[in-house]
């Protein structure tokens, strides 16, 4: 069980517990003392805080540490679409080096521990370190399969399927930082309308397809916490083709 000082990001990369987990790609001696150069140091959001303000233009990059986030599009009527949501060790704002301003926002779902990175130092990474360049770019186009998932999620599933594929994505991707416990159970922050944003269903409807779920015994949510039960028929329900889980950068 982990104490809440190893929740904030340490003084030193070298002391990262994230780089301790076997779902994180290992970077040499100088590529770490690179990333501790970048490295411009740490942020706390609480719960509900705003990472990054929709049309603002952040001066930072950031890793997420600890805690869990999402990123959101809101409609002029108050109508909020999320795009994904944030786990330890993605890395967040990169978009908006492409744009004139942030096309989204980031807000915390839980409280959040962030590294944070001087966005105008990106290029010098890149150029002084390809490989941690390229970490960057795979970082991103990993976000974009996300959001192209939940794109077919939106497009083409029902809601049964919806709810089926984020339950099991959101159990790999905890998996492979480390925060499942034994029996595979993990601390599960998300609401019914976090659920309903992220699937473009109603709040009703919501409901209805998890109870649906937890009738059939494919998973089990409680106290806060998700476990799936029945991981293949869970996979099979939700047409999810599972690839075996293999390490990411970490920046």
């Amino acid at each position: 069980m982990r104490t809440p000082t190893d929740l904030h990001p340490p003084g030193a990369c070298t002391d990262c517990r994230l780089r301790q987990t076997a779902g994180v790609l290992p970077v040499s001696k100088a590529e770490l003392v690179r990333i501790q150069d970048f490295r411009h140091g740490a942020r706390t959001v609480r719960a509900g805080g705003t990472v990054i303000a929709e049309l603002s233009d952040p001066r930072h990059l950031y890793t997420l540490y600890a805690g869990w986030a999402f990123r959101f599009k809101t409609l002029k009527d108050g109508r909020r679409q999320i795009l994904n949501f944030l786990l330890p060790g993605d890395f967040i704002g990169l978009q908006a080096e492409f744009a004139d301003a942030a096309t989204h926002g980031v807000e915390a779902l839980t409280d959040v521990h962030l590294c944070t990175f001087p966005k105008a130092g990106l290029w010098n990474l890149f150029h002084e370190h390809p490989k941690l360049g390229y970490a960057v770019t795979w970082l991103c186009a990993s976000e974009e399969q996300l959001v192209d998932e939940n794109l077919v999620n939106v497009g083409q599933r029902s809601a049964t399927e919806r709810i089926a594929t984020l339950l099991i994505h959101l159990s790999r991707r905890a998996q492979r930082v480390g925060l499942t416990d034994a029996d595979g159970s993990f601390v599960f922050p998300l609401t019914q309308q976090h659920i309903a944003d992220a699937l473009g269903l109603s709040l009703v409807h919501t409901n209805k397809t998890l109870r649906k779920l937890a009738r059939l015994g494919l998973h089990e949510l409680r106290d806060g916490r998700l476990r799936i039960v029945k991981a293949d028929a869970l996979a099979q329900l939700a047409d999810y083709a599972a690839r075996p889980l293999r390490p990411v950068p970490l920046i």
